[in-house]
């Protein structure tokens, strides 16, 4: 009866990581095409601003109406830092350059926020990347070469722009140090409720520039479209609220592996909705890029889940302050999503 018990157990846990997995495979898929149709009738930064400052608030409430602590003025500073480089200088920049950029390729080049990662790490912690790590970090600017070469317009390659490709490539970098910067700063233990203020920031300051930027400026509301306002709903309901559920209650039942094959999953789920949905032109320097960024962005994150699962004894064997100070170091950032679920410390 007992073993009956426990196998039942092992299934349910893993149905239910099974639908986790789905949830944040399409849902943050998706999100990528839902901003291309949201901004359609909708200025970007006043889409994204308000988006985040939405679900945010309604996280924020949740999580403090469950008894979470408020937090305190250095944890709300620290996270305007980090929902600037996430939100602000990355999704932002990205709903906006998603005006002249196709979601398929604007998913392929936020796929390579581990690369940049891994570049940064080096450059601030003096951490020498492995060589399977360079290997992927070298294959994946391959892959950038691929996609914004197009020595053959017929070939079903759509036109590029390239000033949105390289906006989109900011945004990624902004990404990467807003995922550095996380893991080194104070921040809300409680990966929801951090995550819920980090939106609230980042959506008031998106919603600033929206004003600076002149996105209020002759915007009606009656001139939303079903299309804009549908996508808006999604963002909100099931890329932010559901999706970042999802990803931390992955998180904490599955292996952080599985957690992280998003990664490589994300952009395929957004080059297969933006053919099949918008329409998009999928041509084959677009098809080789994304099997060469996918497989550099597979090698990077088994690389660092390695690394990181080889560096656990050590750091248990370690007793220094400084190490024991990292448990407060709350919640970090995703590695390569259009949105960033604000991922702990067993983030590979």
């Amino acid at each position: 009866m007992i073993m009956g018990t426990k196998r039942s157990a092992r299934k349910s846990l893993s149905a239910n990581i099974l639908i986790a997995l789905l949830c944040v495979y399409l849902f943050w898929g998706g999100t990528y095409l839902g901003m291309q149709y949201a901004i359609q009738s909708i200025p970007p930064f006043l889409m994204a601003g308000a988006r985040f400052a939405l679900a945010g608030t309604i996280l924020y409430v949740i999580m403090r109406l469950k008894g979470e602590k408020r937090p305190t003025w250095r944890q709300w500073r620290n996270g305007g830092i980090v929902a600037s480089l996430l939100l602000l200088g990355g999704n932002g920049v990205v709903a906006f350059a998603e005006q002249v950029v196709p979601s398929s390729i604007a998913s392929l080049l936020i796929a390579m926020v581990p690369l940049w990662i891994a570049g940064i790490s080096y450059l601030t912690e003096r951490r020498k990347p492995t060589l399977g790590a360079l290997l992927g970090i070298l294959l994946g600017l391959f892959g950038i070469i691929v996609l914004v070469w197009r020595s053959d317009a017929s070939n079903g390659a759509q036109p590029l722009h390239i000033p949105g490709i390289i906006a989109i490539l900011f945004a990624s970098l902004s990404w990467a140090t807003g995922t550095v910067v996380s893991k080194h700063v104070q921040l809300p233990k409680a990966p929801l409720l951090s995550t819920g203020m980090q939106m609230m920031i980042g959506g008031g300051l998106l919603l600033l520039v929206s004003l600076f930027h002149g996105d209020f400026h002759g915007f009606s509301l009656a001139a939303v479209t079903n299309a804009s306002w549908l996508a808006f709903g999604y963002l909100v309901l099931f890329g932010s609220l559901v999706g970042f559920t999802a990803y931390i209650w992955l998180f904490k039942h599955a292996d952080p592996f599985i957690a992280s094959t998003y990664a490589y999953v994300n952009p395929i789920v957004a080059i297969f909705l933006g053919w099949l949905i918008a329409g998009e032109q999928i041509g084959l320097n677009v098809l080789i890029a994304a099997a060469i960024i996918i497989t550099s962005v597979i090698i990077i994150t088994r690389f660092r889940a390695e690394a990181a699962s080889t560096a656990q004894p050590q750091r248990a064997e370690a007793s220094s302050p400084p190490l024991k100070h990292r448990t407060d170091d709350a919640v970090g950032a995703p590695i390569a999503s259009a949105d960033p679920p604000f991922a702990d410390q067993r983030q590979p």
